[in-house]
């Protein structure tokens, strides 16, 4: 006789983990991939910082759960977003479909996104970053400019305070949450115009004062249009902001030729020519 068998030996189903941005723009911008993500995960986890778009997600998946209430003022956000590594983990473990939809691309500017994938393939787990339509992408189309003819820079505000960082004023300038530039807690909401004040005065250095400045947020609704404000650098401490809005700086001066590496790759050209000629 076969020796009955324990449920208790049937192996667990493993977790499954699927980070998927949600674009800007609602309804618009959810990639068919990131959709089924979502439509086949045992659980969603939402860090997504608009009600709408967290309802229209709720009207997707029967098991939705906001990140948003881990914040609170005065907390460190490197601790909120380790408890969002924590709790999505925790689903992944008990072996479960767990898919985490973020604004944008869920790969920038989001710290969460990268480590929880990090941490659930050290364990041994299955996990993928599904890529989505970003605040960077909807910029180049609104403000008309492509990174490649002149270059683009990208830094967080904060970066260029905290640390030296040189900075090109014959291409494209973006600074990312200018609104929080500064802040050393990770846990303020916003500084203020004194903040801005030191942040201009860096600028002030590579470009003039009255050189423009670009303030720009991306639509999140199909019924928006997204907000481009110009102002002048010496404007910019005292222009309020906000933290989904993203600083341009056009470029400030003409490229310079490099007149001594243009004479090398002549001379380059000039050898590779007669080798094939020989």
């Amino acid at each position: 006789m076969n020796a009955p068998t324990s449920n208790d030996s049937k192996p667990q189903p493993k977790g499954r983990l699927a980070i998927v941005g949600m674009g800007m723009t609602l309804g618009s911008h959810l990639t068919p991939l990131a959709r089924s993500h979502i439509a086949q995960a045992d659980v969603i986890f939402a860090g997504l910082s608009d009600a709408i778009v967290e309802r229209s997600l709720e009207r997707m998946h029967p098991d939705v759960r906001s990140l948003q209430p881990y914040y609170r003022e005065g907390k460190s956000r490197m601790k909120t977003y380790r408890e969002w590594v924590e709790v999505m983990m925790t689903e992944v473990r008990a072996g479960k479909r767990v898919c985490g939809v973020f604004y944008g691309h869920p790969g920038v500017f989001a710290w969460s996104p990268h480590k929880v994938i990090e941490v659930a393939r050290a364990e041994g787990f299955e996990a993928h970053m599904e890529p989505g339509i970003s605040a960077e992408d909807c910029l180049y189309a609104d403000l008309g400019f492509d990174p490649g003819r002149l270059g683009c820079q990208h830094f967080e505000a904060s970066q260029l305070l905290f640390y030296d960082r040189r900075i090109d004023a014959a291409g494209y300038l973006v600074l990312w949450q200018v609104a929080l530039v500064g802040d050393r807690s990770l846990g303020r909401l916003a500084t203020g115009s004194a903040y801005r004040e030191l942040l201009t005065e860096l600028l002030a250095r590579d470009y003039p004062l009255d050189h423009e400045v670009i303030i720009y947020r991306a639509a999140t609704l199909p019924i928006e249009r997204p907000s481009i404000r110009r102002i002048t650098l010496r404007e910019l401490p005292q222009v309020p902001m906000s933290a989904e809005e993203t600083v341009v700086l056009p470029p400030a001066y003409a490229l310079k030729p490099n007149a001594a590496m243009q004479a090398r790759l002549e001379a380059l050209d000039k050898l590779e020519k007669a080798s094939t000629v020989a």
